[in-house]
């Protein structure tokens, strides 16, 4: 995992270095320049404006400056104070202006040329990814020790380009958030004599003529390693919407909350919500208050809840921003780590916001990031997928922060196998197979 840090988290643990501001200048500047190096395909005869501001980011800069004229390269240094309008060409423009300490805006001057940046673009709110409309776009971004949430959120994970992280030495030991790797996902193999009753998904979904919902959510759990799945349409047709492999048990239109509880002895994951519209808001209630077994709390599900609700360690929600406003009385702040922290430390359950980077928290405080989403899955039905995956991965005993954020990151990659245009939440389910392969 790479940790993330906040700008105040990276003030903190620059002051705790035992090197002097010198000797870690030095080491950036050197990583600065090797990344000119790799991009440009070699530093001699090419030429290269740096755009230094007077902080430690433009002294990254000017150090990377320096390295890269011995090796040949032409160099102009400009102060980002004084920049003129526009930028004399030049094969890479190094933007070292301003970092993650910066506030407020920044115009800066046009360039055509591809833009290396020191740290995070500058104009880039390093804790929120908020940006100006001017800010220059790089194709990559050399940062250090740590990510930056402004990598990652807003306008700032659309300007960064490639992320790469260099190593100066810092302790980053601290950090509490955390951004997901496909090697960090460690799936559970099943022992030779598992049953499959041992990795069993109690689906709650859907309603009377809403079976879409609950027939994807059922599919992924099974594709994403559920035994057994059970599919429950409270007041609908036994087994509607159910895949072939799964069972369909009847429930009441109402007042069905009292059979789940009384029947959840043989299952080791619990899914309600989708599609499961507004008539069972007592129910789920009910239910949540008194489930034993860990559960995801999805679409209806999570408006059933209402305000501010306490549901205890055992629950997941899953809420986009218009759930989340109803959870809480309003849509997540620019920091959206801030706000999921809230929301698990307020229920008392693992929160999981909703976006091209996913956060996950816990009511501990920890959180876990993952950002292989994408537009793709801005379309109908995948949420009802990604939250079929997690009860699948709790009923595989995985724990609830990592199966809340590893279901994340398994479902983007999914949407990252699929197809560039034309995708629907059915073919994240298709794809699953493959990717929980490549990863496992």
């Amino acid at each position: 995992m790479i940790p993330v840090l906040t700008p105040d988290e990276v003030r903190a643990v620059d002051a705790a270095a035992p090197e002097s501001v010198d000797v870690l200048i030095a080491r950036a500047g050197a990583a600065v320049a090797g990344e000119a190096i790799d991009l440009l395909g070699g530093a001699y005869g090419r030429r290269i404006v740096v755009v230094a501001g007077k902080g430690n980011n433009g002294a990254d800069g000017r150090q990377a400056a320096r390295l890269l004229r011995r090796r040949g390269a032409q160099v102009e240094v400009v102060d980002a104070a004084e920049a003129p309008a526009e930028l004399a060409p030049a094969d890479l423009v190094i933007d070292a202006a301003y970092g993650t300490g910066f506030r407020g805006t920044w115009d800066p001057p046009e360039t055509g040329d591809p833009v290396l940046a020191v740290d995070i673009p500058s104009g880039v709110d390093a804790l929120t990814g908020e940006a100006g409309n001017a800010t220059w776009e790089a194709v990559r971004t050399v940062t250090f020790q740590a990510v930056k949430p402004g990598h990652l959120f807003g306008r700032g994970a659309e300007l960064v380009g490639e992320i790469v992280v260099a190593d100066i030495g810092l302790d980053v030991s601290s950090a509490r958030v955390w951004l997901l790797e496909d090697e960090d996902i460690v799936l559970p193999q099943r022992r030779r004599d598992a049953h499959k009753w041992q990795t069993a998904v109690w689906v709650v979904a859907g309603s009377p003529g809403m079976s879409g919902a609950p027939h994807l959510a059922t599919r992924a759990a099974q594709r994403a390693g559920a035994g057994y799945v059970r599919l429950s349409v409270p007041g609908g047709v036994p087994g509607e919407g159910a895949p072939t492999e799964a069972v369909g048990v009847p429930l009441p239109a109402s007042g069905w909350a009292d059979e789940v509880l009384a029947g959840l002895d043989r299952f080791k994951a619990l899914l309600v919500g989708p599609g499961l519209g507004r008539g069972s808001d007592d129910d789920v209630r009910r239910l949540v208050a008194g489930a034993s077994v860990p559960m995801v709390v999805d679409g209806d599900g999570l408006t059933a809840l209402g305000r501010e609700p306490a549901v205890g360690p055992n629950t997941i929600l899953t809420p986009h921003d218009g759930e989340h406003e109803r959870l809480t009385g309003s849509k997540p702040a620019a920091d959206r780590v801030a706000a999921a922290r809230s929301l698990a430390a307020t229920t008392g359950g693992v929160a999981l916001l909703k976006g091209s980077t996913t956060v996950v928290a816990d009511p501990a405080g920890r959180v876990l990031l993952s950002a292989t989403g994408d537009a793709r899955l801005a379309t109908a039905g995948t949420g009802d997928v990604l939250s079929g995956i997690i009860a699948a991965l709790l009923a595989c005993g995985v724990a609830r922060l990592e199966a809340a954020a590893w279901g994340a990151h398994l479902h983007g990659l999914a949407a990252q196998a699929g197809p560039a245009r034309g995708l629907v939440a059915g073919d994240l389910v298709d794809r699953l197979p493959e990717v929980l392969s490549a990863v496992g």
